[in-house]
């Protein structure tokens, strides 16, 4: 058994869209229409085209909303990203007007930092040590 696909929450499919693809670097897989304005809309890791997808799927669940505020305001991150470097990857993010809300940060193994993906979640990037 193997994670094949997971979602992420978003506001708005069109504004996830250029977030995850043009400033997280993030390659559109899927993009089919569902009727309205809603879409399957799928991204994965450009050097990884057949592995995981991350599903920007529409927050329209009555749930989503007190959920995801929830976490916003415990400051705990919806999803974690992998990245070679943290610290190169917050600088490269804040340069192009990432806001994050926790700064690179050790702990034990990890170094990690947490950012705002401007459609309702924080998202953890990590580098695991050695």
């Amino acid at each position: 058994m193997k994670i094949h696909l997971t979602s992420v929450f978003v506001d708005d499919q069109t504004r996830a869209e250029h977030f995850y693809t043009r400033v997280l670097g993030f390659v559109k897989k899927h993009d089919v229409p569902l009727g309205g304005a809603d879409r399957w809309l799928t991204v994965v890791a450009p050097d990884d085209p057949e592995g995981t997808e991350l599903l920007l799927e529409p927050a329209r669940h009555p749930a989503v909303g007190p959920y995801r505020e929830a976490l916003v305001e415990d400051g705990i991150p919806l999803a974690q990203f992998a990245v070679d470097d943290v610290a190169a990857e917050y600088e490269r993010l804040s340069a192009l007007g990432v806001r994050f809300t926790q700064e690179p940060l050790t702990a034990g193994p990890v170094t990690m930092a947490v950012f705002d993906d401007t459609c309702g979640n924080l998202i953890q990037i990590a580098t695991r040590a050695g």
